[in-house]
């Protein structure tokens, strides 16, 4: 049989590996549950010994408060401690409840020496002599705390109760009360013994609720990793199909990743040649239409036209130099809050013409290695970007401080990023706005990765745009503090 197994079946391929598949879901689901148990009871203990270590930290301070608060204030008043009195009776009633609140303590209760109950919460157990067991016999012969765990409902029921009942996990705390060492005491005698008891009902259902958890997610992931098997064997088949597809896709794109390089490099050269007589023309209508304005020729508002087109091609050809012909930064120590605040001073005009309120927060300096000219246009043109996205009366908040390394945070209350193209930002020749050439951000970004620094843009989750500069931690990069 289990050769007839490795003998290969043309119709049905890999009868082997069928097999190993099912005999390893066996395998899989046996070592999980037995994990799953592992688990769980570690778990369970975790929690029961976090239990003693908070119990522990309350026994510790009823202890101090009780001595802080009651013990010393009555010994030094009245001479001595008498709890029937009902003054000092009522005393440490309001110590101890308000030392307990909100700790999920059931009762509190004070042993004598001699077993009998001095103090608790629940008045009707005051006096009585019987109530004290071997827990607490035992920490007055050694002086060491105790924990005991009850149950009214056995591990298995819990299980599959999908609640418990309150008070169904009772954890009681046995603690040696103790005298501090104040006023001339240079040992710690005891005074008595401190008995509570805390519902931890809420804590073992967590537990319980973790157990089912581990127990349902590792068979759940036992099936998903069969699945995942079986589906493997099922799909060998369509791995080479993919791929083919995968790589025809690849060398598409590499095909028209090459032809708009070289439509790059021609749009280059074009815009290139076309810089200078563009020059002239720019410059020869803005002193026309200069002239036209003062004389109030009729035509002034077509030389204005002939002028703000040419700005406008002008500013496309440079963009067209500026990508397919990045200028290399000469690397010099700048202050980037001066940058910015050169900006801002040249842009305070256009704020106040939008009515944009700018909000800055800008440390002394803040020194990078880079080109002053290359950041000021980066920084211009991701100022400019987010002040033709802010509505009027909106606000830009930037800010410069060091996370590590310099980091410029621009963000403004426009309607911020598209979510599903936010990837496409980058891109050249990308563009959302009705005029431009999509080159913007890809320009601020070649200049950034020039100076080693990474451009982040994003939502802010309260709307708007968020723009983020990271400068690299490798620069010789400092803040002055």
């Amino acid at each position: 049989m289990f050769r007839s197994l490795i003998r290969s079946d043309p119709v049905k391929p890999f009868p082997f590996v069928k097999f190993l598949s099912w005999s390893s879901l066996i395998i899989i689901l046996a070592s999980s549950l037995a994990l799953s148990v592992f688990i769980a009871n570690y778990a369970r203990e975790a929690i029961i010994n976090k239990n003693h270590e908070f119990a522990l930290l309350l026994a510790e301070n009823l202890n101090h408060q009780i001595y802080q608060r009651f013990t010393l204030p009555t010994v030094l008043g009245f001479g001595r401690i008498e709890l029937r009195q009902e003054a000092q009776y009522e005393r440490l009633d309001q110590v101890v409840r308000s030392t307990i609140h909100s700790f999920h303590v059931l009762d509190v209760s004070i042993y004598d020496h001699q077993g009998v109950v001095s103090y608790s919460t629940d008045q009707d157990l005051v006096g009585q002599d019987e109530l004290a067991d071997r827990l607490v016999a035992s920490t007055f012969e050694h002086g060491r705390h105790s924990f005991k765990l009850k149950k009214n409902i056995s591990s298995w029921q819990a299980m599959f109760r999908f609640s418990l009942e309150p008070d169904s996990i009772v954890l009681k705390t046995v603690y040696p009360l103790r005298a501090e060492r104040t006023l001339g005491v240079k040992d710690e005698p005891i005074m008595g013994i401190l008995e509570f008891h805390q519902d931890i009902t809420s804590d073992y259902e967590s537990v319980i609720h973790f157990q089912w958890l581990i127990i349902i997610g590792s068979f759940t992931f036992s099936l998903v990793l069969f699945f995942l098997l079986y589906m493997i064997i099922l799909r060998t088949d369509k791995v080479l199909d993919q791929r083919i597809r995968e790589k025809e896709r690849l060398e598409k794109e590499l095909h028209q990743n090459e032809k708009l390089a070289s439509m790059g490099r021609m749009v280059a050269s074009i815009a290139h040649e076309i810089r200078n007589p563009l020059g002239i023309i720019r410059s020869s209508s803005e002193i026309l239409y200069n002239r036209a304005k003062k004389q109030g020729s009729a035509d002034a508002r077509l030389l204005e036209a002939i002028f703000d087109e040419s700005k406008r091609l002008s500013q496309t050809v440079n963009d067209f130099l500026d990508y397919a012909r990045p200028k290399q930064p000469k690397l010099d120590q700048v202050d980037l809050v001066r940058i910015w605040n050169e900006l801002i001073s040249f842009m305070g005009s256009e704020l106040d013409k939008h009515d944009i309120t700018l909000e800055k927060d800008f440390p002394e300096n803040m020194h990078v290695m880079g080109d002053k000219d290359l950041l000021y246009r980066a920084f211009y043109n991701i100022f400019v970007n987010s002040l033709q996205a802010t509505p009027r009366g909106g606000v830009i908040r930037v800010k410069i401080t060091w996370d590590d390394a310099p980091l410029v945070v621009v963000t403004d209350t426009g309607p911020g990023f598209e979510p599903t193209m936010i990837d496409r930002y980058l891109e050249p020749f990308y563009t959302t706005k009705d005029t431009g050439t999509g080159l913007g951000l890809a320009i601020v970004a070649g200049i950034l990765q020039n100076h080693e620094a990474g451009l982040y843009i994003s939502n802010n989750p309260e709307g708007g745009a968020s723009v983020q500069v990271r400068f690299s931690t490798q620069q010789n990069s400092q803040q002055s503090r």
